[in-house]
């Protein structure tokens, strides 16, 4: 008995310490890697043009916001891939949509659609600046371009998987194809959808930072190429922090509206554990 009260014991203390450790260990480890590196720079254990120190690109970074650099940069490019992501989901979920539901369009869209696929995109970006030139158009056909091809295969997917038993009970009951695709369909076909959707917004990220090293007169991409240039390499990476806390901010936007949307998905409450069964 004593020891089973001693087992317990042990185990009430360990687990608020396990979550502190759980929660901390990361936090802990993350710094030691930033003093490890911040020391190797100053000792001059690695070129600091080659691995500039983390206090000089964290000056570049509040320099490049307080001057309003990034900002007047980041609208740029921001603008660039956000209208290349709008345009990749409508193009994308529409296409989607008709290949589901018409098997005749699916396969005579399908060998033009893998011959796409298999030719990467950025090869393309110098075409794309000659046909669009070097404004905003031709950024954003670049990031549609590459934003594509993840909605258009969670639509499909998303679409494919319908449950089958609930549209027979519903054909059953009268409902019509419209109902059958908002009832069902649809609200089956989201989650593969947002699926897309969430990996095709740092995708057109991707496509407008290309478009922009192509051939640019604004955006972090052509900033990224005029610190290269001038072998700033501090400035380099304080604009490659903006461009992944962008591309973070982007990816929780949608998990936001994901969750808002797809209500249903939330994990429902324990109900043994309410009931006390």
């Amino acid at each position: 008995m004593n020891d089973t009260r001693g087992l317990a014991l042990r185990a009430y203390l360990r687990s608020p310490l396990d979550a502190v450790l759980r929660g901390w260990l990361p936090i802990l480890v993350f710094v030691l890697l930033i003093g490890a590196w911040e020391s190797a720079a100053r000792l001059s254990l690695v070129d600091p043009m080659m691995l500039p120190a983390p206090s000089d690109i964290t000056a570049n970074f509040i320099d490049g916001f307080s001057t309003g650099i990034y900002l007047q940069h980041l609208e740029v490019t921001l603008f660039q891939a956000l209208s290349g992501f709008a345009l990749a989901c409508a193009v994308g979920i529409c296409i989607g949509s008709i290949s589901s539901f018409s098997e005749r369009f699916g396969r005579a869209l399908q060998p033009i659609l893998i011959a796409v696929e298999a030719t990467p995109k950025i090869a393309l970006a110098p075409l794309i600046i000659v046909w669009f030139g070097y404004g905003v158009g031709s950024k954003v056909v670049l990031a549609t371009a590459i934003a594509f091809f993840p909605v258009f295969i969670g639509t499909v997917a998303g679409l494919r998987a319908a449950d089958p038993g609930r549209l027979d009970v519903l054909r059953a009951l009268g409902a019509s194809r419209g109902q059958l695709f908002r009832l069902v369909t649809l609200p089956g076909a989201l989650p593969h959808i947002f699926a897309g959707i969430n990996v095709a917004v740092v995708f057109a990220l991707l496509g407008t930072i290309v478009g922009e090293f192509m051939g640019s007169k604004e955006g972090l991409g052509t900033l990224i190429l005029y610190a290269n240039g001038n072998l700033d390499t501090a400035r380099v990476f304080s604009i490659l922090l903006v461009l992944a806390a962008t591309g973070l901010a982007l990816h929780w936007s949608i998990g936001r509206i994901r969750r808002r949307l797809l209500f249903w998905e939330a994990s429902p409450p324990n109900v043994l554990a309410t009931t006390g069964g």
